[in-house]
């Protein structure tokens, strides 16, 4: 990914943070000499050396990952950006938050290692619920899933928040997103900007 020097982030617990808040992502890889993404949750551990997730055995990309050099990549918030919002002359563009991870993957099929991946992703998701689901499935059904696992060799995180900006036009910046309700874009800018 192209990180000019001021969007580049380098704190590994901002990075960290920014991965368990924005973890549903893509598996991006090559299938037949084409590229090939599946989009999915992913679990970073807390080391940060290995990523990990499932997909369905159906799904054609499991057939060749093993071994390959793969790209996940994760999305946060993000949105068009208006010049008309700057104080002194710009062109149009689009702020973003993005991290891309890159490693060797493995694939697994052990039940007891898929059923971990499914229980962790399960408690992760669930547990904002009032009433949450409690992992009860048979067996058999993780026959239906291939786990993956990312022996992670960079990350890199990039946020395009407007700091190659003013002060002034940041702060224009942000109200006017705020006004259009990209709230969660305009607190990523005030978060950046203090």
């Amino acid at each position: 990914m192209y990180i000019p020097k001021h969007f580049d982030v380098t704190d590994r617990d901002e990075v960290l943070a920014f991965i368990e808040a924005n973890a549903f992502g893509q598996l991006v890889s090559s299938v037949a000499g084409r590229p090939f993404s599946t989009h999915m949750p992913f679990l970073l551990s807390q080391d940060m050396t290995t990523c990990s997730g499932h997909l369905a055995k159906q799904n054609p990309q499991h057939r060749e990952l093993a071994g390959q050099q793969v790209l996940i990549s994760l999305q946060g918030p993000h949105d068009y950006i208006s010049p008309s919002w700057y104080a002194a002359p710009g062109v149009p563009t689009w702020n973003y938050q993005a991290v891309h991870i890159y490693g060797q993957c493995r694939v697994f099929s052990d039940h007891e290692k898929l059923k971990t991946v499914v229980d962790a992703l399960t408690a992760r998701y669930e547990s904002g619920f009032e009433k949450p689901w409690s992992p009860e499935y048979k067996a058999s059904m993780l026959d239906g899933i291939v786990g993956v696992e990312v022996a992670v060799s960079e990350i890199q995180c990039k946020y395009k928040l407007s700091q190659n900006r003013s002060r002034q036009d940041r702060l224009q910046v942000t109200e006017q997103l705020e006004k259009l309700g990209s709230t969660d874009l305009a607190a990523a800018m005030r978060r950046n900007q203090a």
